[in-house]
């Protein structure tokens, strides 16, 4: 059975093939910070739902980012020194504005090691630079696919889907997003406007 977030995928897909205006100016994509804890790679699953519990009820943003900064640093954890290293290497050439060595990194990167969220992320991030909607969408599929928690992919999901003209659809993934992570950066804004555009002012 389809859920809601697939047929979102989906009418996204139909859109894009219908030709999408190319102006990805909403927002940035959410990207880890570049400096993070330092996270044992021990009990990863277990430490994420901890950390997930702890996101939805921080109190302020501070406590908040310090929990978001946490979960990036482990799903950065690739437990693979070669997936580290070439990681390193896109983190190289995005630094030199090379994105198609990035991107020919982060596919080696997927063919070796396809359980590797980041390396999804990260090129579903490239894409969506490129404004090449539909693999971004594709690659965020395999990001949620493996983390369904992922609220990086989800906002950026919602900025596509915003800038091929679905708001409807990009209300409902902001609100998915918001679910995991109340205090998430920019989306609370994104959700109140697309609410009054969407669903009309309350009376």
């Amino acid at each position: 059975m389809r859920t809601r977030f697939h047929i979102a995928l989906l009418t996204a897909a139909a859109l894009l093939t219908a030709g999408a205006p190319a102006h990805a100016q909403r927002g940035d994509w959410l990207q880890p910070p570049d400096k993070l804890p330092h996270i044992a790679r021990d009990h990863r699953t277990f430490n994420l739902d901890f950390l997930f519990s702890a996101l939805k009820v921080a109190p302020d943003d501070v406590s908040a980012k310090a929990v978001e900064e946490r979960i990036w640093a482990l799903w950065i954890v690739s437990r693979s020194d070669t997936t580290n290293l070439l990681m390193t290497r896109v983190k190289t050439a995005l630094d030199a504005q090379d994105t198609d060595l990035a991107l020919k990194l982060l596919n080696s990167i997927i063919k070796i090691k396809p359980d590797y969220v980041e390396a999804w992320n990260r090129r579903s991030t490239l894409y969506y630079m490129k404004k090449d909607y539909g693999r971004a969408i594709a690659d965020i599929r395999e990001v949620l696919k493996r983390e369904p928690r992922h609220f990086g992919a989800m906002s950026g999901l919602g900025l596509i889907l915003q800038d091929i003209g679905d708001d409807k659809q990009a209300l409902e993934i902001y609100r998915r997003a918001l679910a995991v992570y109340p205090r998430l950066k920019r989306v609370p804004d994104l959700v109140k406007t697309l609410k009054e555009k969407v669903e009309g002012r309350d009376i």
